[in-house]
């Protein structure tokens, strides 16, 4: 571009919109706006441990602002995109603003995939935002302190948690739950009969984590069980209503606390940007991150289906995300010095998941080497303390907290949501969600 001017807007402050700012603000030559609806960046492999009040807000979220300071050729937006022209590079926001760029780069994000289940969306607690997680917790929390008000709520389901999903995100959020009523609330409610709480995993497939090798499928299955969790596999679920859950053979399952942990889909911006879609409604993307016949736009992380090596997309993981996103700016770096863009290639960590305070599984690098116990833990820690590397600026908070993972009390039990969370235990409906 003339005179070293280049102009990129990106969409979304995630994995990847950010890790392809920081790169950017690196260079005099580009001027960068960022624009999000929210003005923090969120750990999203976190959230289920703020969720089950592991973790605080604080925790799992950063000021995007903070993240960037220092960069003055970095502008952070806080507004929501609802409408992309991607011939012009133009976006365009629910508040009417406009921003057009020599580049744009779309990094918006993903959704829960209901999959047409009759009332999931309605009634059903997703877990991909910080908002999500915040309602959960809350949730969390006022149902046992209504069972602790009127113990015969318990009858009507009060300590029953149906989690549907059991990738990852179901996975762990089914451990720290367990944990979380099997230690903390047992001692916190010593005269709630906590031993009646159940924690259900539910789950279409004949196996947890699928993604993972067959030795994970059983160990985690095993450890879940060892902590209480009730598995229902191979059975889908028909309908979620507010006061239970009903399971494709007909069994019904009563609960106030049902967790949608069930895929994902592109953000509701997909839709509106004209670009061609595809699987899981993400827009289709070429090899080295630019889409066919749109000069100069870019799409990142869960918003694209990223190909990888055998030209299938690569998985919704923050790694990926985080990857593309610095590899997205160098190719925009390349283009504007009209040097030629490359290939995105992927660096492949593997995948892992966290199953309570004292387990994990893991499968490392491309040949997924297997791993589970302390030693998947430590590699799971390793590989968040390299996504958070960036973005806080206190990695070692970070490591502390992991090795105190294995205390049994939780410090963020706060119910600052009630409204929110209030039941009515009475008519089967719930307050606002």
């Amino acid at each position: 571009m003339a005179n070293g001017s280049s102009h990129v807007v990106i969409v979304g402050g995630g994995f990847a919109g950010l890790a392809c700012a920081r790169k950017l603000a690196t260079s005099a030559d580009v001027r960068v706006t960022l624009v999000d609806k929210n003005n923090y960046h969120q750990f999203q492999p976190l959230l289920y441990q703020l969720a089950t009040s592991e973790l605080s807000t604080s925790d799992v979220a950063t000021s995007l602002r903070q993240c960037l300071r220092g960069h003055g050729n970095v502008d952070v937006k806080m507004l929501e995109v609802t409408a992309v022209d991607p011939k012009t590079r133009t976006v365009t926001t629910r508040e009417g603003e406009s921003y057009q760029g020599d580049f744009l780069v779309l990094a918006a994000g993903s959704q829960a995939n209901y999959f047409g289940t009759v009332g999931a969306e309605e009634n059903a607690f997703p877990l991909y935002s910080l908002e999500d997680a915040q309602r959960l917790r809350s949730r969390i929390l006022a149902v046992f302190e209504d069972a602790d008000c009127d113990p015969k709520l318990v009858d009507q389901g009060a300590l029953n948690f149906v989690i549907i999903g059991g990738g990852p995100t179901g996975t762990e959020m089914a451990g720290a739950l367990a944990d979380m009523v099997n230690f903390t609330m047992r001692a916190e409610y010593p005269d709630l009969a906590v031993k009646y709480a159940r924690v259900y995993l539910i789950d279409h497939g004949h196996t947890l984590l699928g993604a993972f090798p067959a030795k994970a499928h059983d160990y985690a299955a095993q450890t879940l069980q060892q902590k209480g969790v009730q598995l229902r596999l191979d059975i889908g679920v028909k309908e979620v209503a507010p006061d239970h859950v009903l399971l494709s053979n007909g069994t019904l399952i009563q609960t106030r606390t049902a967790v949608w942990a069930g895929g994902l889909t592109a953000s509701p911006l997909a839709a509106n940007t004209s670009l061609p879609l595809g699987h899981g409604g993400r827009i289709a993307v070429k090899p080295d991150l630019t889409v066919e016949g749109f000069p100069g736009v870019y799409v990142l992380g869960d918003f694209g289906n990223i190909p990888g090596p055998d030209n299938q997309a690569l998985p919704q993981l923050g790694s990926v995300a985080q990857q593309c996103g610095e590899w997205a700016a160098e190719n925009i770096l390349s283009e504007a010095a009209g040097r030629p863009r490359i290939p995105f290639q992927y660096n492949d960590k593997g995948i892992m998941a966290m199953i309570g305070r004292d387990s994990a599984v893991a499968a490392i690098g491309n040949k997924r080497h297997e791993l589970d116990g302390p030693i998947a833990f430590a590699a799971w820690l390793g590989v968040h303390a390299l996504l958070m590397s960036g973005v806080r600026e206190r990695i070692e908070a970070f490591i502390d907290w992991g090795w105190n993972y294995f205390g049994r009390f939780r410090p963020t039990q706060v119910l600052d949501r009630s409204d929110e969370s209030r039941i009515h235990w009475q008519d089967g409906t719930d307050g606002e969600r």
